[in-house]
């Protein structure tokens, strides 16, 4: 994703830029965890961040902008451990069966929100409140690709890794995404963790090649 299409400004090229810019979105989570995000300053992220105004103009141009960007990161590096962690099973065994591959990733990517529920629930309520089409687009084709990157030791196939990709997605991210709209405090992750698995079953005929 350009990072232009949520209005950056300013890329951070340099490592003193890139840290400048994740301590700006650092400083809106933790304010997050005391505030609506409606009601949270620039002043204030600035503040926290110890930075000035001036500084969080050069990289973004509205408040907004740093909310999609810290949206959208939040997105990829969940991805990221997602296909590390994906990775890692294929590692521990050469004959990994795949339902329980499967299973293995719901319950991961389970765990993950569970440990991060808050920014989560905040994450899928601001995303329909100040993410474009666009964006969404994208933070949605990178969730896609995810999965379809860790079907590709058992999916030789193009087009059916892709609609097994999109089942993926669309099952985990309906189940999780629609459960912390309606229920940001959600307790039973045991039984919405069982529901997904009860959905997602593999063809018998997919096996690993």
């Amino acid at each position: 994703m350009a990072l232009a299409a949520i209005n950056v400004r300013r890329k951070p090229r340099q490592s003193r830029a890139r840290i400048t810019q994740e301590a700006l979105m650092e400083s809106f989570v933790r304010l997050l965890h005391a505030h609506p995000a409606n009601k949270i300053t620039i002043r204030e992220i600035t503040d926290l961040a110890g930075v000035g105004l001036g500084t969080f103009y050069e990289y973004f141009s509205k408040k907004e902008d740093l909310i999609a960007l810290t949206i959208f990161m939040q997105v990829k590096q969940h991805a990221e451990q997602m296909q590390s962690y994906a990775q890692s099973q294929l590692e521990l065994s050469t004959d990994v069966d795949f339902s329980a591959y499967l299973q293995r990733m719901i319950h991961f990517q389970v765990e993950q929100v569970k440990a991060q529920q808050f920014l989560w629930a905040q994450a899928f309520l601001l995303e329909r409140q100040i993410s474009s089409i666009e964006i969404y687009q994208k933070s949605y084709a990178m969730m896609l690709q995810m999965w379809q990157n860790i079907l590709t030791p058992f999916l030789a196939d193009d087009m059916q890794r892709q609609r097994m990709g999109l089942k993926m997605q669309r099952i985990c991210y309906g189940f999780i995404s629609q459960t912390l709209l309606t229920e940001p405090d959600f307790k039973d992750w045991q039984t919405l963790e069982a529901d997904l698995i009860s959905v997602i079953e593999p063809s018998h005929e997919l096996s690993r090649h």
